[in-house]
């Protein structure tokens, strides 16, 4: 898209309405109990029947679904009226994925009238393919794994370049257009180090990096590939849950999943490194990306920090599932906080001049 749109879109993000409705999205109950109907959705909507098993999830209810025949498939479902456009984002998504033969992603199955998704006496939702593997946050980041997680991801962000999505632009609380308003959540954090680090993090990001998006490269993208969203599987790296995804800053995919990995403090990118030069190899990054990725990293494990521990302090109970990726975000902005924008800069250069891993780790980097 043009800058003029970029810049317009970005606009729409960061007014105080679209930021209001997308916190007000994130500030009603995790996993609210609501009746399970999962049965009787699959059998009025796809004809299906089997067994169910409700996962954890933060808005909508996630089912794990086994048919007769042993296939497994995930049904999302949901009695909230922003979760229409949600799910006509994400149905739509996976759907366009589907004919790329180099991305794995779940497969969208159509109802018994042919839609991707459904919405019938306040009830919404889709039914997926569930994909087969290991999350990435339980396999060992060795390099030729975290190499191939950044060409997967290139290759899904080439995927999701299409020029029109539903809703791509409904309120999400991640989108980069929030980011100067989260601030105001600073109250939630604790005194002390962590305290510090994002707030100088964020207002870096205010005074350096935001005028400076409108020029980036802005596309669909998913917006949270974390290594809960990122599976290893035998087919290669696939990519699930695209309920924060919208048009954003290409770079935005890059900056997310790199950020989950920056646990090395004896590396300038924490080991981060190889993700990066992954995904360089199938996109190459532009100056302007190269001179903003690491303060975009340490803006989002900031953002990350600010929104889990607000919602933490909304539904304590829920506290320890909100808050699964936090401490990550707190280690890698530890490690990345010294950095400033000459050696960020010069940083993931030298990570985007990387070569491939040699081959014995592109075969091991799967295993556990």
């Amino acid at each position: 898209m043009a800058e003029a749109g970029n810049r317009r879109l970005g606009a729409i993000a960061s007014t105080d309405a679209y930021f209001d409705a997308a916190a007000s999205n994130l500030s009603v109950r995790p996993c609210e109990p609501e009746p399970d109907i999962s049965a009787e959705v699959l059998k009025r909507h796809y004809g299906l029947t089997g067994a169910s098993k409700t996962l954890s999830s933060e808005v909508e209810r996630t089912v794990d679904v086994t048919l007769p025949d042993a296939r497994r498939l995930i049904l999302k479902t949901s009695t909230r009226p922003e979760a229409v456009d949600s799910f006509r984002f994400q149905s739509a998504a996976m759907a366009g994925l589907h004919a790329t033969a180099d991305v794995v992603a779940p497969q969208v199955l159509p109802t018994l009238g042919g839609a991707l998704m459904f919405e019938a006496d306040g009830v919404c939702g889709y039914l997926q393919t569930r994909i087969e593997g290991v999350p990435l946050y339980q396999a060992t980041p060795a390099p030729g794994l975290l190499y191939r997680t950044g060409t997967a991801l290139a290759r899904l962000d080439l995927a999701l370049a299409q020029p029109e999505l539903p809703a791509a632009d409904r309120p999400v609380l991640w989108n980069i257009g929030c980011w100067p308003r989260l601030l105001d959540l600073d109250q939630y954090l604790p005194p002390g180090t962590v305290a510090d680090n994002v707030c100088t993090a964020m207002m870096e990001y205010v005074r350096a990096i935001e005028p400076k998006i409108a020029d980036l490269a802005w596309q669909v993208t998913h917006n949270d590939p974390s290594p809960h969203n990122m599976i290893v599987t035998d087919r290669g790296l696939g990519f699930i849950d695209f309920g924060d995804g919208g048009w954003s800053p290409r770079i935005q995919d890059l900056a997310i999943a790199a950020s989950h990995v920056v646990t090395d403090p004896r590396r300038p990118l924490g080991g981060a490194e190889y993700l990066i030069a992954g995904y360089a190899s199938v996109l190459p990054l532009s100056e302007l990306e190269i001179r903003l990725l690491a303060g975009l990293m340490k803006a989002r494990q900031s953002a990350l920090i600010l929104v889990n521990y607000w919602r933490a302090e909304l539904f304590p109970a829920e506290a320890e599932y909100i808050k699964k990726n936090v401490a990550r975000a707190e280690r890698g902005l530890s490690i990345l906080a010294p950095l400033d924008a000459p050696s960020g800069e010069a940083a993931i250069r030298a990570a985007c001049a990387l070569p491939p891993p040699d081959s014995q780790f592109l075969q091991k980097g799967s295993r556990r």
